[in-house]
């Protein structure tokens, strides 16, 4: 996960310079521009440029890959005609790579960016936005990038909206960025979020033919165990060591199992990373499910305290004062922050299970009145506003990345398409998640572990209790945002 930012329009460089340092938390390791010319590894607090501009992109580096053949290079990058701000990762990588040496493609690709740039331009024939949307059917990955021909510029975002990207239109400057903080730096107040798998194109919006959530197919209930586990394989390849967001529940046990089994054929070491305040219900199922798994667990146990002291940050980054989305950025933000304490830039996390399988309570409801499979593919459309981003932001307060195993695109084509007996049997079906617990079981998960009872985060760790008994009589919430 890196930051990228950009303007168009009648601007000046140290512009660019404001918006990279209000997304620095995004990428602290190095920082690039494209003005008029690419400058790379450039020195935030000492560069400045005081020329005007009428297009300009930024991009502020979390380094992830160092191997011999694949890397997390410094950005823009550039092929033939485009230049390219890309934020992301492509779980094809190698694919891709494999595709542009087979068409001729001569150039060394080692890095995601460079992978992408030069398969739009494979596909550009004086068309911008036909090549990439030739491109994007090929790849499969969670992103969000802005490229420009000299003419056109076009800005895009993964199918589910895992990467962030908002942008501001107005008669003198429009601009686009992965964090509103980098809009409001330069007065932006009508700000806009690009709906996921649209393409902004010259700042007029290009939706897809078919979104994700409204296909629609027959699938085998069997072949849940091979999409997880390949999706899983996916988001961790060419990584030695990450983090996960752990509850002991079914969903982030069934990740750590899959994890696990990963481990016993590559380098990778695993560290599981719960959050709780003191005896609460979370706290005690990830310690039961951690050492079921022989994973090394650690803890931080939340207090009245420790979240006055962050909760200004957290209500900021989520830009909302919603207790529920509070309670649980926070679990988010306490969890990462002991993974970037540990040394790690991407912990992988459970979020997407609950809405592919059936998991809130409240579908119990939808299943009684037949309305299940639309409630769901609802919630997946919204995801990207409702969870996406505030997990993305209370992660990057730490300069961590999350990957989202359920959210892999075959994978929800595959659950959404799923018939609603294999969620929910019936109206007094407690546990629901049928064929997620299912599997849990079948992989060597324990009934504890398997059929552990849904609990929300925000409750599950007594944050929300906090909030409401101890902080809220406080503070006013408002205020924070």
């Amino acid at each position: 996960m890196s930051s990228i930012v950009g303007l168009q329009g009648n601007f000046k460089g140290n512009d660019i310079i404001k918006m990279l340092n209000a997304s620095k938390n995004r990428g602290s390791d190095s920082s690039g521009v494209f003005l008029g010319e690419i400058s790379l590894d450039i020195d935030l607090d000492t560069f400045k440029d005081d020329n005007e501009y009428e297009i300009g992109f930024g991009y502020n580096l979390l380094d992830i890959y160092d191997s011999y053949d694949r890397i997390s290079p410094c950005q823009p990058v550039s092929k033939n005609n485009l230049v390219m701000a890309f934020d992301g990762v492509l779980y094809n990588f190698n694919t891709i790579r494999n595709f542009l040496k087979k068409v001729g493609c001569e150039d060394e690709i080692v890095s995601d960016g460079q992978a992408l740039v030069n398969l739009i331009d494979f596909y550009n024939k004086g068309d911008l936005l036909s090549a990439i949307q030739s491109a994007l059917h090929l790849v499969d990955g969670d992103f969000a990038f802005a490229v420009w021909d000299g003419e056109n510029l076009a800005i895009a975002r993964d199918s589910l909206g895992v990467r962030p990207l908002f942008y501001a239109v107005s008669d003198e400057l429009c601009a686009f960025a992965s964090s509103r903080d980098s809009l409001y730096e330069l007065g932006f107040e009508e700000i806009q979020t690009l709906k996921p798998e649209n393409i902004l194109f010259n700042w007029d919006d290009v939706a897809p033919a078919q979104n994700i959530y409204e296909k629609i197919m027959e699938v085998d209930a069997s072949k849940l165990d091979k999409l997880l586990k390949l999706s899983v394989s996916k988001r961790v390849e060419g990584l030695d060591k990450l983090g996960v967001i752990f509850s002991g529940g079914v969903d982030s046990s069934i990740l750590a199992l899959l994890l696990e089994e990963i481990s016993c054929n590559k380098k990778l070491d695993i560290t599981l990373y719960a959050v709780g305040s003191e005896g609460s219900k979370d706290l005690e199922a990830a310690k039961y499910a951690s050492e079921y798994l022989g994973l090394p667990l650690k803890t931080q146990t939340v207090t009245p305290e420790l979240i006055k002291k962050h909760l200004g940050d957290v209500v900021h980054a989520i830009g909302d004062d919603n207790l529920m989305k509070i309670g649980v950025g926070l679990t988010t933000y306490f969890a990462t922050r002991m993974i970037h304490e540990d040394g790690l830039k991407v912990a992988i996390s459970g979020q997407g299970a609950d809405e592919l399988f059936g998991g809130y309570n409240r579908y119990l409801k939808s299943y009684e009145n037949g309305d299940l499979e639309w409630e769901i593919r609802e919630d997946i459309s919204n995801m990207y506003h409702v969870n996406l981003e505030r997990d993305d932001a209370c992660s990057m307060l730490n300069s961590v990345e999350i990957r989202l195993p359920f959210l892999d695109n075959n994978l929800v084509e595959y659950a959404i398409n799923l018939p609603v007996k294999n969620k929910i049997s019936g109206s007094e079906d407690v546990l629901r998640k049928n064929v997620l617990r299912k599997f849990a079981f079948n992989e060597g998960l324990d009934k504890e572990i398997a059929y552990r009872p849904k609990k929300a985060a925000q409750y599950g760790t007594g944050i929300d209790k906090i909030l409401r008994k101890k902080i809220i009589k406080e503070i006013d919430l408002s205020e924070l945002v």
